[in-house]
């Protein structure tokens, strides 16, 4: 059952989180990246983006935490499934945010295809379009004003909704100390996890996608 749910966009140091959560005994954590080990769900995600009903319990069956989209976009309904379990809202400076974002994921999903992808890649891409690009910023991604604006009134939702016994605003950037001690479990002797950047974002497309997207080397 989900003890944890992610709040926070991508790009806010969510894959750093999992990896936390994980070394913390919440295992697995929920993530885009973790789509590809459960392929089949990406349809439920999807149905999920267009307003269907759809059984986040089993969509997320198995899993301890959550965080990153897919699931990141329905808080509030898997409040309503685990309602016990604690909401960590993932932050970064906006700026910093807007420049990761739209350098990684925004780019990467208008890149062509990879030809030599997995038979399941197209439907977890078009989940993912449909999750983040249009039912998250209906489509606008280029206009960077309105995209912080719904950063801002998602963060703003987020923290005026969740009690604040069940909340953490965190950034990664403040390491373990202040997520262990909302867990209540003891903090590691290993740093916190820093993984996902930008360069190593990009570093996973092809050739041909880097060409596409204006990356020379």
């Amino acid at each position: 059952m989900v003890q944890i749910i992610g709040a926070g966009m991508g790009r806010t140091s969510t894959m750093s989180l999992k990896q936390a959560l994980e070394m913390l005994g919440f295992n697995p954590c929920h993530h885009m990246m973790e789509m590809r080990n459960v392929p089949d769900t990406a349809d439920g995600w999807h149905k999920a983006a267009l307003g269907e009903d759809v059984d986040f319990a089993a969509l997320l069956e198995g899993y301890k935490a959550s965080c990153d989209w897919p699931s990141a976009a329905f808080w509030r309904e898997l409040r309503q499934v685990f309602p016990d379990a604690k909401v960590i809202l993932t932050e970064r400076p906006e700026e910093k945010w807007w420049q990761s974002i739209s350098q990684t994921i925004f780019t990467s999903l208008r890149l062509p295809p990879d030809p030599n992808a997995a038979p399941t890649r197209p439907a977890q891409r078009a989940m993912a379009k449909a999750v983040i690009i249009d039912k998250t910023f209906g489509g606008e991604v280029d206009d960077r004003n309105h995209v912080l604006n719904v950063y801002r009134a998602h963060n703003a939702a987020v923290k005026a909704e969740v009690p604040a016994k069940q909340l953490l605003v965190f950034d990664g950037a403040d390491g373990w100390e202040p997520l262990c001690a909302f867990l209540g479990v003891p903090v590691p002797s290993e740093p916190y996890p820093s993984t996902n950047t930008t360069a190593e974002f990009q570093g996973r497309w092809t050739p041909e996608q880097r060409a596409a997207a204006g990356l020379t080397s």
